[in-house]
């Protein structure tokens, strides 16, 4: 019966060790995923840092784009102001037709 319990015993040993064994390489693959996932992380937010700097750096420009766009839209609308609109030109032809200096001129001179 020893020789029974004693088998008994190093099969349970065997079974015990294997399971150890088991726990251990689960624990090593859990281990190396938590790794792997960490450096994912790592890299994912240095990436995300570099491409925020970068959407800046475009916001920066696109500003000072247009500031320039804006003092060159706030300079042709003061130059446009300087020019004559079309119906005050029309208005100026009209009084032109009515006082026709050309035939003052040429009555005044007959």
């Amino acid at each position: 019966m020893e020789e029974g319990q004693y088998d008994y015993y190093a099969q349970s040993a065997m079974d015990s060790n294997t399971k150890i064994r088991d726990l251990e390489e689960k624990q090593r693959v859990l281990k190396d995923r938590l790794l792997l996932i960490g450096q994912n992380l790592i890299e994912a937010k240095e990436k995300s840092a570099q491409d925020l700097l970068e959407i800046k750096k475009e916001l920066e420009i696109i500003k000072q784009n247009m500031g320039r766009l804006m003092s060159f839209l706030e300079m042709v609308s003061g130059e446009f102001s300087k020019f004559a609109r079309k119906d005050d030109l029309e208005i100026l032809a009209k009084q032109a037709k009515m006082f026709k200096p050309l035939d003052l001129i040429r009555k005044g001179g007959k």
